[in-house]
């Protein structure tokens, strides 16, 4: 029997939400959105709604410890994508672009270098605009994910 790849979304602030859904269904592959408060989405069986509690990082806690070499999962948050490479699972920003075991240790320090400026008081601007390019390319990167896992099981 196919071992099926899951989606998991670190869904408070993800704005792919419905490509999300629309790739899953396709390939048939379960999705959980997983947030601090309830959100909406389609009653669907493949669709699974977790609600964590508000505390600090606790959707971040659910989705590292559900991610294995079978998941995808969608998030912008660098630190959880770093708990989630470490779990073995492949991990999306919502824009499309992966992030991999290489790529990780220069987005953590960034990020790091980013909020001690801003703790420096500098003003620097956030990241670019979400765009439909941005869109595009996140749906061609997750129904490649798919297949490439659906391949290896």
């Amino acid at each position: 029997m196919a071992v099926v790849p899951q989606i998991l979304v670190d869904a408070d602030a993800c704005p792919v939400k419905d490509e999300i859904y629309r790739v899953a269904w396709r390939h048939e592959a379960p999705v959980k959105i997983v947030s601090n408060s309830r959100l909406r989405v389609p009653e669907h069986v493949l669709i699974e709604r977790v609600v964590v509690s508000d505390g600090f990082d606790a959707a971040d806690d659910w989705i590292a410890d559900a991610a294995d070499a079978r998941s995808i999962v969608i998030t912008s948050d660098i630190l959880l994508a770093d708990r989630a490479l470490k779990a073995g699972a492949t991990v999306l920003a919502p824009t499309g672009k992966p992030f991999t075991m290489a790529s990780i240790g220069p987005a953590i320090a960034t990020r790091a270098i980013m909020a001690d400026l801003r703790a420096g008081g500098d003003q620097i601007g956030g990241p670019p605009a979400f765009s439909k390019a941005d869109r595009s390319q996140f749906l061609q990167a997750l129904d490649t994910a798919l297949v490439r896992l659906k391949r290896q099981a």
